[in-house]
């Protein structure tokens, strides 16, 4: 999987660089195929690394040889292909001993750290939002305001982090160091709500009904006024950007990825 990540201060080692001058990073990146090939998830991914890079964190990407972890696939209710697919990357993550995966989606966090590991994959696997607590609480990365001091922010929690594996917190801790005002939609947390991409929605056309998920949703947003509708996954931000623009709200309520805010307010 071509990666679009790329930076002027020092270059995106793979598995492959690290292997060859017998080195071990601290963190293999899991881009994802949004990360990778989706032109406004790839800020987010440019992010993601801007912040690794800033806190030394000695991390890797397996490049070309990453492969969609088989997420859509399994959802879609095509189990061989997801096998074949998982199969492939374990191959792999195995091959190179990797012990702990960061991803930037909640699909690819799931699949690897649950679904993974009765194929043969075992691995420590985070969420972006929870490496960046990490780096919080141990001061590799410090916050003092920055440009988001003051503003409204609302957080809509992923399915794949929130319901599927009880992450409400991480992303939350990490968005209180921007000195912002962050306020809780009226189905939040536990009682969140989807944006209606998941279980492969995002990659078929909407079923008929009198109002569209993600319209619901972004609804619940604006209704508190925010200036920013943080999101930790791409599709939900796929979505929830749909949603502002349905409501032609573009220009006041931006639609951010936590890491995003995050490498902002560092000004990175």
């Amino acid at each position: 999987m071509d990666s679009p990540i790329t930076n002027h201060q020092s270059p995106i080692r793979t598995m492959a660089d690290y292997l060859a001058k017998g080195e071990v990073p601290e963190i293999l990146f899991w881009v994802g195929c949004a990360g990778s090939f989706d032109d406004r998830a790839k800020k987010i991914t440019k992010a993601i690394v801007k912040i690794l890079n800033y806190a030394n964190v000695k991390f890797a990407v397996l490049g070309t040889e990453e492969s969609c972890t088989g997420d859509p696939a399994k959802r879609a209710g095509n189990e061989f292909l997801f096998q074949m697919q998982a199969m492939n990357n374990i191959t792999v993550l195995n091959g190179y001993e990797v012990k702990k995966i960061v991803t930037g989606c909640p699909h690819c966090f799931n699949t690897l750290k649950n679904e993974y590991p009765s194929l043969g994959g075992n691995y420590e696997v985070i969420h972006h939002t929870q490496l960046l607590q990490e780096l919080l609480d141990s001061k590799r990365i410090t916050i003092e305001g920055g440009s988001f001091k003051g503003k409204k922010i609302t957080f809509h929690d992923p399915c794949y982090l929130g319901r599927a594996n009880d992450v409400y917190e991480a992303p939350r801790q990490v968005m209180l160091n921007l000195d912002a005002e962050l306020t809780e939609m009226k189905r939040s947390r536990a009682n969140g709500l989807c944006c209606g991409a998941g279980g492969a929605q995002m990659f078929k056309e909407a079923e008929k009904g009198n109002k569209e998920v993600n319209i619901e949703r972004t609804e619940e947003a604006l209704s508190l006024n925010p200036d920013i509708i943080a999101v930790g996954c791409p599709f939900c931000n796929t979505m929830m950007t749909d949603g502002v623009k349905n409501f032609n709200k573009e220009q006041t309520v931006k639609v951010l990825d936590v890491a995003e805010l995050i490498a902002q307010a560092k000004d990175l």
